[in-house]
């Protein structure tokens, strides 16, 4: 590539599971991440818990067992040291522009973890990004109760897409969803 092309954004579709409403108290128990239209690149991790609190219910929706968390998976160090060396290598071929539905809730877990833990985030310093039900309203000139990602799916005709609460699996939908939906916006008339 010629040092004067510019490289393309890749959007990096992101999904959290925690085991409560907020990082610090609580914990992101599992990380997904996924590039829009290529499947083969996505990752995925679970952590160890940070808090001795956490939600049952919460906890419930991930089906992740607590207990093997704490006993096997990776500290927050290396699991976010090990995402960060994921979308750094992904700037050989792009820029990574984060992307999540909705981006308040993964992106509050994600970019919390990774100044908490490595003191920087690879999305930048504001950890902003794309967030799906706000690009959607703003495509379709719709209110917010329209734009869930239900919605968005049938419209798309991606109803039969599961959303399971693995993250990793959630990621790799939400990255679908949005290949769907910039490629909508590619036809004629869209």
């Amino acid at each position: 590539m010629n040092p004067s092309e510019k490289l393309p954004e890749l959007y990096v579709a992101a999904d959290v599971e925690a085991d409560g409403p907020i990082p610090g108290p609580y914990s992101m128990i599992s990380l997904g991440l996924a590039v829009v239209g290529r499947p083969d690149l996505n990752f995925y991790t679970e952590l160890k818990p940070i808090s001795e609190d956490f939600d049952p219910r919460a906890l419930a929706v991930s089906g992740l067992d607590r207990d093997r968390l704490i006993a096997q998976a990776p500290t927050a160090e290396a699991a976010m040291g090990a995402a960060e060396t994921w979308v750094h290598s992904l700037r050989r071929i792009g820029r990574p522009v984060f992307l999540a539905g909705p981006a308040v809730w993964d992106g509050m877990f994600i970019h919390w973890y990774f100044i908490r833990f490595l003191g920087k985030s690879p999305f930048g310093n504001t950890g902003s990004g794309i967030d799906l039900r706000s690009y959607w309203m703003g495509l379709k000139g719709i209110e917010w109760v329209e734009s869930r990602k239900g919605k968005i799916k049938f419209e798309l005709d991606l109803k039969d897409l599961p959303h399971t609460h693995h993250a990793g699996e959630d990621a790799a939908e939400l990255a679908r969803v949005f290949e769907a939906i910039l490629q909508s916006r590619a036809k004629p008339g869209a």
